[in-house]
């Protein structure tokens, strides 16, 4: 299934959530406009490698362009290709805009690049010795759906349920929609370390249940002190 909207409306405009999208698509057309991009370097620069990160492996040095720890930040807005950027943007431009309404232009930009470290080192730990780039947004954007699923698991996602010429729009509550997200991902993640794809789903669900823990936390609110009472005698 593949959502296109949702009927939860928020208080105010998502500006993080429109400049992260931005972002991403900004520098997206820089990667694709370089020479890098084509030759697969430019993954090999900004990427994150599980096995340069653990320090197991080094790159030529001419590919350093940043410290390895500063990929685990650089690859949270690289996409690989257009399908996988409007994918991404897709999830994102749903359902991003309810938790930022929900903690705030602040505490979202933090709670989202936590998502996004969670994500990494989930993928990271799976394989230390990778030495393929890890890219996209998908892991943080997992910790923005578990948040959601926390948040809103009532609020009706339209969906496209695509079968060729029977295919339909339908209204689902988002706990089906993002519950079918991540049994997905481990169903991919199976099939994917059998076929040996290079998909980062240990990234997904990682960045997924990042988000429900890291939420739980940032939905608390701050207890507010009490003013001291003033009796006749103060």
């Amino acid at each position: 299934m593949i959502p296109l909207k949702d009927d939860n409306p928020t208080s105010g405009k998502p500006v993080v959530t429109y400049f992260i999208i931005g972002l991403c698509i900004f520098l997206f057309f820089i990667e694709i406009s370089s020479q890098s991009y084509k030759t697969g370097e430019f993954f090999y620069s900004y990427g994150l490698i599980p096995s340069v990160l653990t320090g197991q492996n080094q790159l030529p040095q001419d590919l350093y362009k940043i410290p390895p720890l500063a990929t685990i930040f650089s690859s949270m807005f690289l996409h690989g290709g257009f399908m996988h950027l409007i994918g991404n943007m897709l999830y994102m431009w749903i359902f991003a805009d309810n938790i930022e309404d929900g903690l705030g232009p602040k505490k979202f930009l933090i709670f989202y690049l936590l998502s996004g470290v969670g994500a990494a080192m989930s993928q990271v730990l799976m394989d230390t010795s990778s030495q393929i780039p890890m890219i996209g947004a998908s892991g943080a954007i997992g910790g923005v759906l578990g948040a959601y699923l926390i948040n809103h698991p009532n609020a009706r996602v339209l969906v496209l349920i695509p079968f060729g010429f029977f295919s339909q729009l339908i209204k689902i509550r988002a706990i089906y929609v993002l519950g079918f997200w991540f049994v997905l991902q481990f169903i991919n993640s199976a099939m994917n370390s059998s076929q040996g794809g290079g998909v980062a789903y240990a990234a997904h669900i990682g960045g997924f249940l990042s988000g429900i823990f890291l939420i739980l936390f940032f939905n608390k609110k701050p207890k507010k002190k009490g003013k001291i009472f003033k009796g006749p005698w103060n």
